[in-house]
Order: structure tokens, then C-alpha cells, then sequence
């Protein structure tokens, strides 16, 4: 039961999450101006944001690697395999209702090339999301014996 979800979705998966790592720095800079918005706040509060922005770079950059090295490991149907993918889909899932919720009150700026990236990235948190979500149900039912 474990060919249920192909490994080679979960590496498709873990290649998107490390690509996300890897452009987040330009996302931030030539998209947002972030760097220069962080430079108002006190030294303390731009440290803090910095902070936070390499823990959401490393997250993705790790799940991604742990997905592509242990995607077999992740359908396990295990305690370990439903508390790991259990938190990568909820990461994903919070990060896809944050996005809807609060997300559509700001504008990016109208380059084209902008506008087809934000497609572009909305679509592979939406398919994180759905990945993970699945692959933890899936692991569920095969732990607790629900099928």
C-alpha cells in the first residue's frame, strides 16, 4: 500500500519547497522591498524579522530535503511518519489561510512577472498543502487500522 502516493510526487514536492528556500531571498528584496521596510523598525524588531525570515526559509529548505531523502519513510503509516508529515501539513495548510486571509488586502507590485510568479507560488503552496495533508491521512488510516 505504500505505491498509494508515488515517491515521485513527494520528490516533485520536495524540489518545490527547496525552490521556495532558494527564491524567497529575491521574493523578499525585488518583489517587496522587505529589506528596506525592516530597516524603519528599531534594531531589535529588525533582527527579530530577519530572524523569522531564515526560520520560514530554513523550514522550507529542510522539509523539502527531508522529503526528497526519506520520501519512502514518510508514508510509513507510523507514529513517527503522521507527527512529521502531520506538521509539515499543517505549516503548509496555515500557510496557505494566511495567505488567503490576509494576503489579498496588500498589492504586489503589477510587473507581469510578478503577477505570474505570485500565481506560480500560490499554486505550490496550495499543492504542498493538499500533498501533505493527504500523505498524513493516509498514515493515519493505516496506524489506527481505520480502512
Amino acid at each position: 500500500m505504500k505505491n498509494y502516493i508515488p515517491n515521485w510526487l513527494l520528490i516533485l514536492g520536495g524540489i518545490g519547497q527547496i525552490f521556495t528556500a532558494l527564491i524567497y531571498p529575491y521574493i523578499r528584496h525585488k518583489v517587496f522591498d522587505w529589506y528596506n521596510d525592516v530597516k524603519q523598525l528599531k534594531p531589535l524588531n529588525q533582527e527579530i524579522a530577519k530572524t523569522y525570515g531564515r526560520y520560514i526559509q530554513g523550514l522550507n529548505f529542510s522539509f523539502g530535503l527531508i522529503t526528497i531523502l526519506l520520501a519512502s519513510n514518510l508514508k510509513e503509516q507510523s507514529g513517527l511518519s503522521i507527527a512529521l508529515t502531520g506538521l509539515i501539513a499543517a505549516y503548509w495548510v496555515g500557510k496557505v489561510v494566511t495567505q488567503i486571509a490576509y494576503y489579498p488586502m496588500y498589492q504586489i507590485p503589477q510587473k507581469q512577472t510578478f503577477k505570474i510568479g505570485s500565481y506560480f507560488m500560490n499554486c505550490l503552496f496550495v499543492f504542498f498543502a493538499s500533498v501533505y495533508t493527504v500523505l498524513v491521512i493516509y498514515n493515519c488510516i493505516g496506524f489506527f487500522n481505520l480502512i
